[in-house]
């Protein structure tokens, strides 16, 4: 991570943005990076295409029916900008009130993939949540947005649950995989987490070597200054994740992302989706 470029944290008009921005917030302060709050306005399909093609009605009568109309979503554009604006401005003075110097806040027209990997050059973090808008009427346990941004996005990506509190201990699921190792020197290197212990457990079916692959993990981080804990317990991964993050007092959680193919999550199910129903706190997603 690089300290000059930016947090930059994607919020939406729910109950849910302000878990976001105190995530945020943190992660900026941690990382001495400027923070800033996006909001993506999805475009409409305009009033006008849903209208009247027949030409049944006289030319001047048409003129003024599309007139009227343009009237209208130009009134309706301007009144969702400026519910933006004061929404976003109330998120500001949340992270200034959280010690953030001087967050930025920005409104975007367009698709929030496109948008973010737009933007992805200029920034270190992306903070999103777990559930948004959709949330508030469908009750889902994860945002139908979360696995299609981590999949479009290489940067680490952390994902903020309800009710943000400054984490204390963290915990790696290490796989030992080239992802996770490369988040083990991710880690070495950034501020985000400089003086909290990180836990580095590996799981599931036993692997070859894992006492050997744990050691260099240890040893990575307690030569940048981490306490670094190790665990090696067999057993489906998800189940000795979620129990020691219980056991433990877990308060983040971070691990390789959706490292097979979409085609494949399909088929068999997302071991990273289960992982994140199962820890039930903040997760930074390493891609």
């Amino acid at each position: 991570m690089q300290n000059e470029r930016k947090v930059l944290a994607c919020v939406d008009q729910s109950r849910f943005a302000d878990y976001v921005t105190d995530t945020a917030a943190w992660a900026a302060q941690r990382l001495q990076a400027p923070l800033e709050l996006l909001h993506i306005i999805r475009r409409q399909t305009g009033l006008v295409s849903r209208q009247d093609r027949s030409g049944a009605i006289g030319f001047n009568a048409q003129q003024k029916l599309l007139s009227d109309l343009s009237d209208r979503d130009a009134a309706r554009s301007k009144e969702v900008r400026e519910q933006g604006r004061v929404f976003l401005n109330r998120l500001r003075e949340r992270a200034l009130a959280a010690g953030v110097a001087g967050p930025d806040i920005r409104q975007r027209y367009g698709d929030l993939e496109e948008v973010l990997v737009e933007q992805q050059p200029a920034v270190q973090l992306f903070v999103l949540g777990r559930r948004g808008e959709s949330a508030e009427t469908t009750q889902r346990d994860l945002g139908r947005n979360v696995e299609q941004m981590v999949r479009a996005l290489s940067r680490p990506i952390l994902a903020a649950t309800d009710n943000f509190t400054e984490p204390e201990r963290v915990l790696l699921a290490f796989d030992a995989g080239s992802m996770t190792r490369r988040g083990v020197e991710m880690l070495a290197r950034s501020p985000l987490f400089r003086g909290l212990p990180i836990h580095v457990l590996m799981s599931g079916n036993p692997q070859r070597d894992a006492n050997k692959h744990l050691d260099w993990a240890r040893g990575q981080l307690e030569a940048a200054g981490f306490e670094a804990p190790t665990a090696l317990i067999p057993g489906d991964t998800e189940h000795v994740i979620a129990n020691y993050v219980r056991d433990q007092g877990i308060d983040m959680l971070l691990m390789g992302a959706y490292g097979h193919s979409p085609l494949r999550s399909l088929l068999f199910g997302s071991k990273t989706s289960d992982l994140l129903r199962a820890a039930k706190i903040p997760t930074l997603l390493l891609r």
